[in-house]
């Protein structure tokens, strides 16, 4: 155990990020020197604040079942090197899931009951960074190989999980990726304020010299096809995402100016590491408008913000939630309540329980505002408030309202696999589809979700992968079950 009155004598801290006015001038991540270093000062008595339960609920809100009292008990004791090992253990990119996880560990973490919960996602980040600073973290090849070949389609966090899992387990891996880097939505996704791509990069790298190949620039399922990718490998992986935007097709949907967040952000991202884009779609001196209130949303608002827009509007349908635990959302469910980003403090107005009617133009064929209306829920309808119209200011339209499958032209419908109900694909206990040797993790079977349910889903479908390679039990950790679900009601 940590401190044993931890929990009692220390406050909760969080890592401090730098000043809006200086950050909203540059890409670089939000906090001093990254959160790992702007942490070290508080971080072992943030630690010591764990109270190694008797049941630490923590491990069943994250999905990886990370060793969460353990290494805040070495983090506590300052043992560096074995903490870094009890993460790993879990987890194979926690720097990601420490910058971009939401923490349903710490909404299941027993000192919330009464008391503010430990900062187990600031610790893990602590953890990580220091690791990569002291060179911890090695490549860690296979002993043997066996033979057997693995295409993981997508290079998300899923795919890379189940490809680092599988070429430490000695099987030929190439993932494939149509970007012209690896990353998926990590690398262009991900504004540089979030998680700067540095962290991508290196673990790539790390993978390569593990053995793992990268193929990007190449489409799956044009250059490539379905076929030819089961013909040359033993087993396929799909970790395609669930990439078919949301769309919004009120009247005017057609005028210049409105475009889907994923159209926007990575735009953004590559000019911010100093590629050059043609046509950018720029917020410079514009009103934005961003259309859903979720975590893309508070991306293109710090992301709008940083390029100089002039005024920036999110608009969300539901109504603003409330600061405390919902009574329908005990402990230790994850809440909806309100929730502040960094990019909520640097600047623009959140509207809820607010419906787009119409997208106004002007009279050369842009956008020029929204006509809007508010809403309210009635007998589990949303309906109009009455006089509550009006048009606001828009030259930007952002829509960030989700996404609703993975794409199925192409690689999907050239695979025949099996798709539920909701379009996603059908897999087993063993995360393989309807198509045998054709395997499914990641968004792409489980619909959209968090960075930490894809890493967890790709280390479960590499075990599946390497019981049906190896016709026999897989040694490799299975975090979750196809069918597992948050702890949410």
């Amino acid at each position: 155990m940590a401190d044993p009155r931890g929990f009692i004598t220390t406050p909760r801290q969080v890592a401090p990020r730098r000043p809006v006015e200086e950050r909203v001038n540059d890409w670089n991540e939000v906090y001093p020197g990254g959160p790992g270093k702007a942490l070290l000062p508080i971080i072992t008595e943030q630690a010591g604040r764990c109270m190694d339960c008797g049941i630490p609920f923590c491990h069943q809100g994250c999905p990886l079942g990370n060793l969460i009292p353990e290494w805040n008990d070495l983090v506590w004791r300052d043992d560096w090197i074995e903490a870094i090992d009890r993460l790993h253990a879990t987890n194979n990119f926690p720097e990601f899931t420490g910058r971009l996880c939401p923490a349903p560990c710490e909404t299941a973490c027993v000192v919330g009951i009464n008391r503010e919960p430990v900062t187990i996602k600031n610790v893990e980040v602590s953890i990580i960074d220091r690791a990569w600073e002291w060179r911890n973290v090695r490549p860690e090849p296979p002993e043997y190989l066996t033979g057997k070949t693995v295409a993981v389609v997508g290079s998300g966090p899923a795919g890379l999980a189940v490809a680092q899992q599988l070429t430490r387990a000695g099987h030929t891996v190439a993932v494939y990726e149509r970007d012209d880097k690896a990353g998926g939505l990590l690398r262009y996704g991900i504004p540089e304020f979030k998680m700067e791509k540095v962290h991508v990069d290196r673990r790539v790298e790390q993978m390569q010299r593990e053995g793992t190949v990268f193929r990007t620039g190449v489409q799956v399922g044009d250059t490539l096809t379905g076929s030819q990718l089961r013909d040359r490998y033993d087993a396929v992986v799909l970790a395609i995402g669930s990439t078919v935007r949301r769309d919004l097709p009120a009247p005017g949907r057609e005028l210049a100016g409105i475009h889907q967040a994923m159209e926007f952000l990575p735009q953004a991202n590559r000019v911010a590491v100093g590629e050059e884009v043609q046509d950018q779609i720029l917020a410079t001196d514009k009103d934005v408008v961003i259309i859903g209130g979720g975590d893309t949303g508070a991306d293109c608002l710090g992301t709008s913000i940083r390029q100089g827009a002039r005024s920036v509007t999110s608009l969300e349908i539901m109504p603003q939630p409330g600061d405390d635990r919902p009574e329908t959302q005990p402990w230790p469910t994850y809440p909806m309540v309100y929730r502040v980003a960094s990019a909520h403090e640097e600047g623009g107005e959140r509207k809820y329980a607010v419906s787009t009617k119409e997208f106004v133009g002007d009279d050369d064929g842009n956008v020029a505002g929204l006509r809007i209306v508010e809403v309210e829920m009635k007998d589990g309808r949303f309906e109009e408030v009455p006089g509550s119209e009006k048009v606001i200011p828009a030259q930007l339209v952002l829509f960030a309202m989700g996404f609703t499958g993975p794409q199925r032209e192409g690689l999907v419908e050239q695979l025949g696999v099996d798709l539920d109900e909701r379009g996603n694909i059908v897999r087993d206990r063993d995360f393989m589809s309807s198509v045998p040797g054709v395997f499914v993790a990641g968004d792409a079977g489980r619909g959209q979700s968090l960075i930490v349910w894809a890493i967890a889903e790709g280390r479960s479908a590499a075990a599946g992968v390497d019981a049906f390679l190896t016709g026999g039990r897989s040694p490799l950790p299975r975090p979750i079950k196809p069918n597992d679900r948050p702890m949410m009601v």
